[in-house]
């Protein structure tokens, strides 16, 4: 017999090194991404809302900062200068409100207290109102809300029904009316600490009903999903279902939701501060400012933009901010 005239050559095994390298891109290419990391990743995409969370955690450091920046400028929100006032027409002596090296944004006319000290410090009030009254509302509208959408029957309409009626009260009357009887002592509180709690309790208290409805309308739709009536074969009770199967999936429209609330909650202690329910003076808010500058407008305009701008900015980052997270987390958005 003759030899073939080409022999098979065998291929080289590959090595362990480029085992571990093939194993290893491979791993790579089926690696899920968690829905955080899909919704941190779209909300990278939109510059607006990344910008409007900066600003907002920016307004969020120096509230929390004032009174250690208010120390390094030198200047007290309830600090009269009464040297930097025309006596004659009672506005700030120089241009554009008396802003200065030392006064950055001016004086307040009158009085001469600092302006930059003062929304410093009523932003502090702002954020505060706005924040813990949006948690109030959330506590209570995911609870009732759950409670509804899971239970159904009686619940639910009892439910629904206090809904409506709070939904239909007037919100802005009721807190008008209430702040203003309200005792100076209460709980340990006083003067102005006394109205931030009222005014959290009550715009918490007739805020939940918004988030309620959409927390009950989801739970309506997830307690006829394949995973709830799997649980429910498997024995699990009412408690772990509602805790650990369908909270778990209401997170994403509770936060979209918490983050509309919160500048809605800002323009309402404002509004009130403006009628002149909200904090007592000394204590700053920009509401109380915009009150005050009515009566100068024309002669010192200046008075009058700042906290307006302030209130602007404020509301408007919070808005955008809010659009970005609610198109991050929603799962029909285009990655």
């Amino acid at each position: 017999m003759t030899a073939p005239l080409h022999e098979p050559t065998a291929e080289a095994a590959p090595s362990a090194a480029e085992e571990a390298a093939l194993v290893s891109a491979d791993a790579k290419a089926v690696q899920g991404r968690s829905l955080g990391r899909i919704a941190w990743e779209r909300l990278k995409r939109d510059k607006l809302a990344l910008t409007g969370g900066v600003v907002v955690l920016f307004l969020v450091v120096i509230a929390l900062l004032a009174p250690v920046i208010t120390g390094i400028l030198g200047q007290d929100p309830n600090e009269y200068h009464e040297n930097l006032i025309d006596p004659l027409f009672g506005t700030p002596t120089g241009s554009l409100g008396g802003i200065s090296g030392e006064h950055l944004l001016g004086v307040e006319p009158v009085n001469g207290r600092d302006i930059l000290a003062r929304i410093l410090y009523g932003a502090r009030i702002s954020l505060l109102v706005g924040f813990l009254s949006a948690l109030v509302a959330v506590i209570l509208g995911t609870v009732l809300g759950i409670l509804a959408g899971f239970f159904g029957g009686w619940v639910d309409s009892v439910i629904s029904r206090v809904m409506d009626g709070l939904l239909a009260f007037p919100q802005l009357l009721f807190i008008i009316a209430l702040v203003s009887v309200m005792p100076n002592d209460m709980l340990g509180l006083t003067g102005s600490s006394v109205r931030v709690f009222v005014m959290i309790l009550v715009i918490g208290f007739f805020g939940w009903p918004y988030i309620g409805r959409v927390v009950r309308g989801q739970t309506l739709s997830l307690r006829e999903r394949e995973y709830v009536e799997a649980a429910r074969s498997l024995g699990a009770g009412r408690l772990y279902i509602l805790f650990k199967e369908l909270l778990p999936n209401l997170v994403a429209p509770i936060v979209v939701y918490t983050t509309m609330m919160i500048p809605t909650n800002i323009l309402t202690e404002a509004a009130l501060s403006f009628l002149g329910v909200g904090v007592k003076p000394p204590t700053a808010s920009w509401g109380q400012m915009l009150s005050s500058a009515i009566d100068y407008y024309e002669s010192d305009p200046m008075y009058m933009v700042v906290p307006g701008v302030a209130i602007f900015i404020t509301v408007l980052a919070f808005n955008l901010f809010g659009d970005g997270v609610r198109d991050a987390l929603d799962p029909k958005a285009s990655r």
